[in-house]
């Protein structure tokens, strides 16, 4: 299944504004107001980031063809389904074609993108086990034009005992995906925190696998087993499957803690890890309840602007386009958003 190119042009940058509230001594300090002056050093750099925004990227590329990526750690709490859902939200904002699959039977990814998910709805449930077609259970994301969701419901719990007895039990999703007429620029698949069938049939119909590992202590422990069951399905069921982004999540730089956690993954993995992390953010906790990605919420906040600036390495990783050179007309002090999103914290 390949995208379109012919559709659309370059990816658009999104213009994040501010929430329109008034800004009141109750009012978060990520939250960006109207009322905010732009002579303030909230203000100062909220211009700056939308600035930046506008600047460092006239135009994403698309990829050729769909790219497949597998956000999966086996470790809770990490922020798999927040990573998937932003990202997903901040690769539409920019202009793409994206689709979030939810095999999560939680179902957060679903709520987070306001999609209804109670038991009698179509779900990825009907197409892993009784092979509906995908096309069928996809639904559009109201807030977000260009963004898909093909939700899960409470019956995903039950499909690993019921994927045991069928036959291609790990390759259903890849099959559904292939058979998915519609073009997509972006497939993002949010697991559930396991390493059972349903996160085989994840890996085996991706092509990229994005691991969000949190700032935090003990933050390296059990990936051995995910990189080993990624060896196992590259070996077995599917050659063109890699590690591609490892995105640091909930950072919090006022810690030596998190500083000595992203140095040791950065230097465990290398090139793959963005650079780009993901601040700890209250705005971020907060958009799922309202049924938001936090670029809706409250697209002024640290937390939107990092997974935009996220959302465009790997857009431009995707192109083999190197990220300093998007960014070296920058100004100075301002070599990329992440340190404007670090200014508004």
């Amino acid at each position: 299944m390949r995208s379109d190119a012919n559709l659309a042009g370059p990816m658009a940058d999104p213009v994040p504004g501010p929430r329109s509230e008034p800004a009141g001594d109750d009012v978060s300090r990520e939250t960006s107001s109207p009322l905010v002056d732009n002579d303030t050093p909230i203000g100062r750099a909220a211009q700056l980031a939308v600035e930046a925004l506008g600047r460092a990227g006239a135009g994403l590329p698309r990829p050729a063809q769909t790219r497949v990526i597998v956000v999966a750690n086996q470790k809770g709490g990490v922020g798999k389904t927040t990573t998937t859902v932003n990202l997903a939200a901040s690769l539409a904002l920019h202009g793409a074609r994206v689709l979030v699959v939810d095999l999560d039977p939680q179902g957060n990814a679903s709520t987070a993108l306001g999609i209804d998910h109670h038991a009698d709805v179509p779900s990825i449930y009907d197409v892993l086990v009784d092979s509906r077609p995908l096309l069928e259970v996809v639904q559009p994301v109201v807030d977000v034009e260009g963004l898909f969701c093909a939700p899960a419901t409470i019956d995903l719990a039950g499909a690993e005992i019921e994927l045991v007895s069928l036959v291609a039990r790990e390759s259903r999703l890849q099959r559904a995906i292939q058979a998915y007429e519609q073009p997509l620029d972006y497939i993002l698949i949010d697991c559930p925190p396991s390493l059972g069938l349903l996160t085989v049939n994840a890996l085996v119909a991706g092509a990229e696998v994005l691991i969000p590992i949190q700032c935090e202590y003990y933050a390296l422990e059990g990936l051995g087993q995910l990189l080993r069951n990624v060896d196992l399905v590259r070996a077995h069921l599917n050659p063109s499957l890699h590690v591609s982004t490892i995105l640091l999540t909930m950072y919090d730089g006022r810690t030596r803690l998190a500083s000595q956690v992203a140095e040791e993954v950065r230097t465990h993995f290398g090139k793959e890890v963005l650079r780009t992390s993901i601040p700890r953010s209250v705005r971020i906790s907060e958009a799922p309840s309202y049924g938001q990605t936090v670029l809706t919420y409250d697209p002024g906040s640290s937390g939107s602007l990092s997974y935009l600036e996220a959302a465009r390495e790997i857009a431009l990783r995707g192109a083999g386009i190197s990220y300093d050179a998007q960014h070296a007309h920058l100004g100075a002090g301002m070599n990329s958003t992440q340190s404007v999103a670090e200014g508004i914290q």
